[in-house]
């Protein structure tokens, strides 16, 4: 007996009982991606979805684009946080919490990204027109 394939915006509904995270009170869901906030580097996402970490939502196994909802902006002691949800666009299951800080620290701006669907990150960037990091590396 020949086995239907799966469309490429379908997954195989053999999953066992979802991994949920809880973050600030909301659940988010381990079965959906790939890996668990994996590590990027120095890329910090401010809006989007690293949609090549989403293996497809566990609740209704479609493999979709991802809906941000629940979006805030706030200023904390010069920093600022956003935050959004980033939900699935079919059944609006709750698949992770994206928070991106901005700030900036002397002469740097630092940015920083925690996600379980885009991962972790950190950056930072002089505000000065010559790198003092890179001068120091020349002498």
């Amino acid at each position: 007996m020949r086995q239907a394939s799966l469309s490429s915006r379908e997954v195989p509904s053999s999953r066992k009982p979802w991994r949920t995270f809880p973050v600030n009170g909301v659940a988010m869901c381990g079965d959906c991606v790939e890996k668990e906030y994996p590590n990027r580097g120095n890329t910090c996402l401010e809006n989007g979805s690293f949609l090549l970490n989403f293996t497809g939502c566990a609740v209704c196994s479609k493999r979709d684009f991802m809906l941000i909802t629940n979006k805030s902006l706030k200023e904390e002691d010069g920093e600022e946080i956003v935050t959004y949800d980033h939900l699935c666009k079919n059944c609006h299951h709750v698949v992770a919490r994206h928070e991106y800080t901005f700030s900036i620290m002397d002469e740097f701006q630092e940015y920083t990204m925690l996600c379980l669907l885009c991962g972790k990150a950190e950056d930072t960037i002089s505000v000065l027109p010559d790198d003092p990091r890179q001068m120091a590396l020349l002498f």
